[in-house]
């Protein structure tokens, strides 16, 4: 068998290959079963998280509900007794007053109004206060927010990484100043960074409308948190008293642009915590799915050696000369059998190479050897008409078919047994195999 160090570099074999220890592959089943866990509970908490919700909400605002409720039928019933309305006139008057409702806070689809509702729309903020009237306005609105709103969340998350990356900068020249050992910025440094730039910015603009709207700090507050959040119930909306949007030029320009930066920053913390976790989940994943695509690489190998194994096994002591494929790990057996090859010269015009070893053992003289120096010398005969100076029972007739199927390579091919040379014929303990004692042939497909 040819030496390790004359194989070919980039081409192993399957008796050279030795898989890595690791530990028992998880079936695929088992990882379904194991993600389809995973979903439920996530379903499961969801949904109880939605009743525990739902029953806060109840004990804490049903109360009150109701009692308003009573408090505006008796209202309305003193209404239509003191002034005498029937039923359809007041009727009517409740529809004038929730009309008008909306034009209280001045023109809402000017330009600057209109631009108030183009962001409301793409960040799905949608505080309901203006809505579209028409039927083309709806259909429009519509259009914009399919385009709109994945332009502006892609942006919010590109500015986002764009500040953690700049704070990750900014806290660790602050430690290199402050002369700490460990400079890097860890997670939890980051989390609690963003925690702290978070509620700046809800205290800055709870500060900020509570002035210039005439709000509590609270009520202030709620409204930037609901903001933020893109929630947008539409209970609190700024910019609807005096006509401000007409009026109050650089207010309305404070407002679209804390909306805005305020967006951001809530961006940046939600892409550092949430979409951590899911990338989390994500290599999870893809760590799996490689374990199991190299757990079934390992098994494919281990049947290919004990198939190997087994052929050696069968066929006796013997050694195996191969070529391995080109681009595979594979190898391709030359030399037919000297067992099943003919003893006589009689078989040689119709012997092929096409069996999977040769007989070296002691004894025989490494006849299966000899015949594929002299076949390689008959092959690298300068003179085409010119036949090889001695016989062999295998004679020197190779396969068409193998040469035009695989790709192989045979390269420094050296001998230095005088049986070698008297088998090959080319001088004294050696063989000829070119100008330089090597022979190099690639066919390819």
């Amino acid at each position: 068998m040819l030496p390790v160090s004359q194989r070919p570099l980039g081409q192993s074999t399957v008796s050279s290959y030795q898989p890595p220890s690791s530990g028992p592959p998880v079936s695929p089943g088992a990882r379904m079963k194991r993600h389809g866990a995973r979903s439920l509970i996530l379903i499961l908490s969801t949904i109880s998280y939605l009743l525990v919700g739902a029953a806060v909400f109840d004990a804490l605002e049903s109360e009150r509900e109701s009692t308003r409720k009573t408090v505006l039928e008796q209202k309305m019933k003193e209404i239509r007794d003191k002034y005498a309305f029937t039923e359809g006139d007041f009727q009517q008057i409740e529809r004038v007053v929730v009309q008008s409702e909306p034009h209280r806070a001045g023109r809402q689809w000017k330009f600057a109004g209109s631009f108030y509702f183009a962001i409301s729309v793409i960040t799905t903020i949608g505080y309901g206060h203006t809505v579209p009237c028409t039927d083309a306005g709806k259909a429009f609105c519509m259009i914009y927010a399919v385009l709109g709103i994945p332009l502006t969340l892609v942006m919010f998350q590109s500015l986002g990484e764009r500040m953690n990356t700049l704070v990750r900068s900014l806290l660790r020249h602050a430690k290199r100043l402050l002369g700490l050992r460990e400079v890097e910025v860890s997670m939890c440094n980051m989390v609690l960074v963003g925690l702290l730039f978070c509620s700046s910015t809800l205290c800055v603009g709870a500060a900020a409308f509570s002035h210039l709207e005439g709000w509590t700090f609270f009520h202030a507050f709620y409204y930037c948190f609901i903001t933020l959040t893109t929630i947008g119930l539409g209970d609190l909306v700024a910019l609807q008293e005096g006509d401000a949007l007409q009026r109050r030029a650089p207010y309305v320009t404070f407002c679209f642009m804390y909306i805005l930066v305020g967006l951001t920053v809530i961006g940046a913390v939600l892409n550092l915590v949430v979409l951590r976790f899911l990338t989390v989940s994500a290599a999870e994943t893809w760590a799996e799915e490689r374990e199991q695509r190299r757990a079934e690489r390992e098994s494919d190998d281990a049947e290919l050696k004990d198939t190997a194994e087994g052929e050696t096994l069968d066929s006796g002591p013997r050694h195996r000369l191969s070529l391995p494929v080109e681009g595979g790990s594979s190898r391709t057996n030359l030399l037919p059998s000297f067992s099943s090859a003919p003893s006589s010269e009689e078989g040689a015009p119709g012997n092929t190479v096409a069996s999977s070893t040769i007989d070296t053992a002691p004894g025989r003289g490494g006849g299966g050897l000899r015949a594929l120096l002299s076949c390689m010398r008959c092959c690298t005969d300068t003179d085409p008409g010119s036949a090889p100076s001695r016989g062999h029972p295998f004679g020197c007739h190779s396969n068409p078919i193998f040469y035009n199927s695989i790709s192989y390579r045979v390269e420094q091919i050296a001998t230095s047994s005088s049986a070698f040379g008297r088998g090959g014929g080319g001088g004294a303990g050696g063989l000829y195999l070119g100008k330089r004692g090597r022979y190099t042939r690639r066919k390819s497909l």
